[in-house]
C-alpha cells in the first residue's frame, strides 16, 4: 500500500480517524468528481475558485483563458493547495454540537508548471472533458487554433495529500439516545435530469449514445 508521506503541511490533526494518506483511495475521491477548488494569493488577499480538474498518475490538470489570474498567479508562486470534497449525506443529531455531514474529501499540496505543447495541451483538455461526461471530446468539433492559442494549461504535481472520510451515523451523547428527539442521516447525491437540446440543429438530433448513457447512470 503506498501512502503520501506525511508532514506539518498535511498532517490531518482534528478527526485523525477519518483520515488517509492511501495514494489509490485518495486518487479513487479524485476520479469521481470533476471540480476541485483552487487556492492562491492575489494582491495579498487569499482566494479560492472552483475549477473543472483531470487527474494521470499525480499529476492534476486545470485550465483557463491566458489572462485567467489565477492561474498566472500560481504558475509565479509554483506552489498551491487543491481540495476536491464530495457531500454524501446531511448528518441530523439530537443535539446542534453533534451535527455534521457524511463527506469525502482530499486536500493536495505541490507544484506546477505550463503545459506549453499544443499537442500537449489538446490531449489534456479532451482529459478534463471527459471527466465531466466520458467520451465527449469525440462528439466535438476540433478546436481552432485561436482558442488553444487563448488557453493556458497547468499541470499540478501532487506531492503532498491526505484525505478525510466520514460515513457513519449520529454520534451523539450517550444520555441522549433515549430523549424524544428524531435523529438520522439524510443521504445526498448528485443527480443528472434528462438531457435538454440546445436550440437549433440539436432540437432536430437524436440524442448522443454516450450523453444517455450518462443520464441513464447518475439519474
Amino acid at each position: 500500500m503506498k501512502e503520501y508521506e506525511k508532514s506539518k503541511l498535511n498532517r490531518v490533526k482534528r478527526g485523525a480517524n477519518r483520515a488517509t494518506y492511501d495514494v489509490e483511495k485518495i486518487n479513487t475521491i479524485l476520479d469521481a468528481g470533476f471540480l476541485c477548488y483552487v487556492g492562491y494569493i492575489y494582491d495579498g488577499k487569499p482566494i479560492t475558485i472552483p475549477m473543472a480538474y483531470s487527474r494521470r498518475e499525480d499529476k492534476v490538470y486545470i485550465h483557463g483563458s491566458t489572462a485567467n489570474r489565477m492561474l498566472l498567479a500560481i504558475l509565479e508562486s509554483g506552489e498551491t493547495s487543491i481540495t476536491v470534497m464530495h457531500l454524501d449525506g446531511l448528518v441530523l443529531a439530537r443535539s446542534g454540537f453533534h451535527h455534521s455531514v457524511n463527506y469525502r474529501s482530499v486536500t493536495m499540496f505541490g507544484s506546477l508548471k505550463k503545459i506549453e505543447k499544443d499537442a500537449e495541451k489538446t490531449e489534456i483538455l479532451k482529459w478534463i472533458v471527459n471527466q465531466m461526461v466520458p467520451n465527449q471530446w469525440d462528439s466535438l468539433r476540433p478546436m481552432y487554433q485561436k482558442e488553444l492559442d487563448r488557453t493556458l494549461v497547468v499541470e499540478f504535481t501532487i506531492e503532498e495529500a491526505s484525505a478525510k472520510v466520514r460515513d457513519v451515523g449520529v454520534a451523539d451523547e450517550p444520555e441522549d439516545y433515549n430523549l424524544p428527539f428524531w435523529a438520522g442521516i439524510v443521504p445526498i447525491k448528485q443527480v443528472a435530469e434528462y438531457p435538454i437540446a440546445d436550440k437549433g440543429k440539436p432540437q432536430e438530433m437524436e440524442i448522443p449514445k454516450h450523453v444517455l448513457d450518462y443520464y441513464e447512470q447518475n439519474k
